[in-house]
């Protein structure tokens, strides 16, 4: 019987070890991977205690795991995995400024829900949006505010939790326990512990007898599940700053940035965090972090930011300056921008956070930035010769680095860059691994100070703490885990750094034929993601819906490149792409495209998904639906032909087709757009194509008829290319061989001209700028129309702006909410709609940060998606629009998205074309 038959039985919860399920589990965001015996989703604390006492008696370790961000590979074993955060996630309770918590919590859950009461958690991660309360507990986790807040250590008062032998002891109370500890304590000189307070390594015995007591808690807090499972905590908060303030220092070097740390600290800086130009470059050519790139000042080596607290917007607007002052006559750096107004701070605070996942996008091939020498902290008034040091060590070694981290407390996080299947550059990383242990040491710092030990810095824990303080440890995790069965291997008794390394130990993968062109083929694409854990956010953006709504990991894009990673490392990986366990995997992507620009590393999963469907349904065929979907203008233009009587007779294509019965269908219109444009007389003017898609031609035709009378009015002569399809449909439904004849015929028909293409449907004109140089790889046409294909209010707003097309009042004191499409947001953003109803003459525009609208083109009319499909729209965008007023206007660019507002919400969103269109008057 297999290990998940034997332990479902005795938990609500349920337990996995299919093959799929234990590679998803094999690896977090460390450069590990060792796949698990089973994974385990418990649903309340009897279930964890179950868990544990069955494995107990089977012999089974136990490993216990949040969002499996951990970077130095705390949450990958040969074990039992617990996963934590899919159903033990809630918040129990809080009273004054404590919280009660399941280990699942996510950080940023945990704060807004604080928020109600003016409170916060301390300890704020930069992966803040899918880091657990029970991981940051694990690794003693800190934060860019530490300086003020210190670690999560700090903040944890009790804890609930399960032993090794599945008993349930009470920390601050068991006599046991207590006296077990308190006899190996008593006999250890700590006096040689790391005197430096941000210290996350090893097993925190100095906390626990700070004082002259034994507080077991503090030695759990850190312990990377080796010593106990938490089921639930009680922490403490603290108050919301009630203003904030951040001053930007540009500077020449890294150096000269790091010289100007002292400064900051002598200001009263909440925080000081540096990003060097590497990450800075990155972040530059990434739509959601251009905020940024578009209000620095020149091309700075280095950024410091520098945030303030304090009781008024006067108050810390008044620090940034001075500290500007302070910089400036001290000759540090040669600007400082001044993010004063909460707009501002977004934008610069967006791109701090995103420091380890922009570096991660620079990986080439498998010369990736390794997380191994990338948590040491020294003294902050010893960080500059420490990090001159530091350096030199990789340039002796040959190795390059992006340099960010928490300047405010000498924590910097370094990774270089290394190769690990290239021979000989292991030895060159544990080389500078060891070094770089000792460099930390001698400048009075530690080897771990926020990211925790793991399988990267474990094994050097004996050599940095001595053979007494070591022994100790050993001593404690006996007492707490006689048989050695929780999370086996970390922090005492560990393996070389240099065993379970992933990227060595993947197979080779074969070769594999693809239609899609991706670069270094699909394996290389899929395998780009490095599991940092951005597509596990549930409450910002748009990556992932479908994770949003289920908190499965399957369902998150890293849960789907590791699952395409499985499959095309195969022997047979074109077979492989043709199992039903893996369809399953990527069966809930909405191919949103979210991940294309919000994934740090760019992990393209629409397109990975339209391939994997093209190999699968080489291999099973194509089914009816998929057919009928992917030739969708076809089906409009006759539907539109047959009107009226089609429109009472497509009820009848329900049940052929799976769609369901709840949801409305569209309605055809006879008058459809290229008819309406045929019998008009052309105007004169610049020529610009507008892309009559399936959509506006046939169903919604008043949107396309708003849109040519707006492009005319503006002094343009439009041109509609209305005869064929740009292929998105077929690629949606992995009809590639289709979708590729479908876009060598638009680009025929496009190229050619320098007119602007413009289109109104944002999914199927931003194919020819995305997907179309995937399709035609080579074909020297496609640059050229993807280079002039626009959204039709990037010319209205030009238009406007230069006076050729003027608004009147009709709309005047009207509140507009916008509702931006999913692929509009990944390729080109939403400033541009933005813009265009900003416009509007007295007009209030408010973009909903809801997400995705759950509808996805044909996913949300599929009966087996339905309920999705709902359930995403009800997360964000469903209250957004109902906690607005009836008499806000709704604007969607997406006819997916008007389609869903109009159905899960009751309201009618209207293209802002149309309602620009109503703005401008009658001619």
């Amino acid at each position: 019987m297999s290990l998940a038959r034997t332990l479902a039985p005795l938990l609500a919860g349920d337990v996995r070890d299919d093959p799929y399920t234990r590679h998803l589990y094999s690896s977090d965001a460390s450069m590990y991977a060792i796949e698990p015996l089973a994974v385990a989703f418990p649903r309340h604390a009897d279930d964890a205690q179950a868990l544990v006492a069955a494995c107990g008696e089977l012999g089974v370790p136990v490993l216990p795991r949040g969002a499996g961000t951990s970077l130095a590979g705390q949450t990958v074993g040969a074990a039992v995995i617990v996963d934590f955060s899919r159903h033990m996630n809630r918040i129990l309770e809080i009273d004054g400024d404590t919280a009660r918590v399941q280990p699942g919590v996510v950080q940023d859950q945990l704060n807004r829900a604080a928020r109600k009461h003016g409170l916060m958690f301390g300890p704020d991660t930069s992966t803040s949006d899918r880091a657990t309360i029970g991981g940051m507990i694990g690794n003693n986790s800190a934060g860019s505010h530490s300086v003020l807040y210190g670690s999560t250590i700090d903040h944890v008062q009790a804890l609930k939790v399960v032993l090794a032998d599945a008993t349930t002891p009470d920390l601050a109370t068991d006599a046991r326990l207590r006296a077990a500890v308190g006899e190996v304590l008593d006999g250890v000189d700590l006096s040689g512990f790391p005197r430096f307070w941000r210290h996350a390594g090893g097993y925190r015995l100095d906390a626990a007898t700070a004082g002259g007591g034994l507080d077991l808690t503090k030695l759990v807090v850190g312990s990377e599940g080796t010593l106990a499972v938490v089921t639930e905590a009680t922490v403490g908060l603290v108050p919301l700053p009630r203003a904030k303030a951040i001053a930007v220092g540009h500077f020449a070097s890294t150096a000269a940035a790091v010289a100007a740390t002292a400064d900051a600290l002598s200001s009263g800086a909440a925080s000081v965090e540096l990003l060097d130009k590497a990450i800075l470059d990155l972040s530059r050519r990434r739509v959601d972090y251009a905020a940024l790139a578009g209000i620095l000042e020149g091309d700075p080596e280095a950024l410091l930011f520098v945030e303030f607290f304090g009781d008024s917007p006067a108050e810390v607007a008044g620090r940034v300056d001075e500290l500007a002052m302070t910089w400036q006559a001290g000759g540090h750096g040669y600007h400082t921008l001044k993010a004063v107004t909460k707009a501002g701070q977004e934008a610069v605070l967006k791109v701090r956070k995103a420091g380890l996942g922009l570096l991660m996008a620079s990986s080439v091939g498998s010369r990736r930035p390794l997380a191994f020498v990338e948590d040491t902290a020294v003294p902050p008034e010893r960080l500059l010769p420490y990090v001159e040091e530091f350096a030199h060590v990789l340039d002796r070694h040959g190795l390059k680095a992006g340099f960010y981290g928490h300047c405010s407390v000498g924590c910097l996080h370094i990774r270089p860059f290394v190769d690990l299947r290239v021979p000989g550059e292991i030895a060159t990383m544990r080389a500078v691994a060891e070094e770089v242990a000792d460099l930390a040491a001698r400048y009075g710092g530690v080897n771990s100070s926020e990211h925790g030990d793991g399988l990267a810095r474990s094994e050097f824990n004996r050599h940095l703490f001595g053979d007494r303080v070591y022994e100790a440890m050993r001593q404690v995790k006996r007492i707490f885990d006689p048989e050695g069965r929780l999370n086996p291997g970390k922090i005492v008794d560990a393996p070389p750094m240099t065993e379970h390394l992933r990227d060595p130990n993947l197979p080779e993968p074969r070769p594999l034929a693809t239609t899609l062109a991706f670069e270094g083929g699909m394996h290389a694409a899929a395998d780009r993601c490095m599991n940092v854990g951005v597509c596990r956010k549930d409450d910002t953006g748009v990556m992932c819906p479908s994770y949003m709504a289920t908190r499965e990991e399957e369902h998150s894009t890293r849960g789907r490149a590791n699952a395409l990673v499985k499959a095309l490392s195969s022997p047979d990986p074109r077979r492989a792409l043709g199992d039903e366990r893996l369809h399953d995997i990527l069966d809930l992507c909405l191919e949103c495209k979210a991940c294309q620009s919000e994934c740090p590393l760019g992990v393209d999963m629409a397109a990975l998904k339209s391939e994997f469907l093209h190999q699968y349904q080489s291999e099973h065929g194509v089914p009816l639906r998929a057919r009928a979907f992917g030739a969708i203008r076809t089906l409009n233009r006759l539907g539109s032909a047959t009107a009226p009587l089609s429109n009472w007779l497509a009820g009848a294509v329900r049940g052929p087709l799976g769609l369901s019965r709840r949801r409305p269908l569209p309605r055809f219109r006879r008058d459809t757009l290229p008819r309406w444009f045929a019998r008009r007389k052309p105007a004169d003017g610049r020529d610009v194509i507008l892309l009559a898609d399936s959509f506006t031609s046939f169903t919604e035709p008043a949107i396309g008829r708003a849109a040519v009378e707006l492009l005319e009015r503006a002094g343009h002569r439009v041109r509609l290319e209305a005869s064929g399809c740009c292929g998105r449909s077929s690629i949606s439904k992995g009809l590639l061989d289709r979708a590729r004849t479908m876009a060598a015929d638009m680009v025929g028909r496009l190229a050619g001209s320098d007119a602007p293409i413009v289109g109104l449907e944002p999914s199927c004109l931003l194919t020819l700028k995305d997907e179309y140089a995937a399709l035609l790889p080579g074909d020297p046409r496609v640059a050229g129309v993807a280079a002039r294909a626009r959204l039709v209010p990037e010319l209205l707003t030009e238009a406007i702006d230069d006076g050729r097309l003027v608004l009147g009042d009709a709309l005047r004191g009207r509140e507009i909410l916008l509702h931006g499409h999913c692929h509009e947001k990944a390729v080109t953003g939403t400033a541009a709609t933005r813009a265009l109803l900003s416009r509007i003459p007295g007009a209030e525009v408010t973009e909903i940060d809801a997400g995705c609208c759950g509808m996805a083109g044909s996913f949300g009319f599929e009966a087996e998606h339905y309920d999705l499909s709902m359930k995403i729209g009800a997360l964000r965008l469903f209250p957004a629009i109902a906690a607005s007023s009836p008499d806000t206007l709704l604007a969607a660019t997406g006819v997916s998205c008007r389609q869903q507002i109009a159905h899960g919400a009751g309201r009618t969103a209207r293209h802002p074309v149309e309602l620009v269109h109503e703005a401008a008057g009658p001619t």
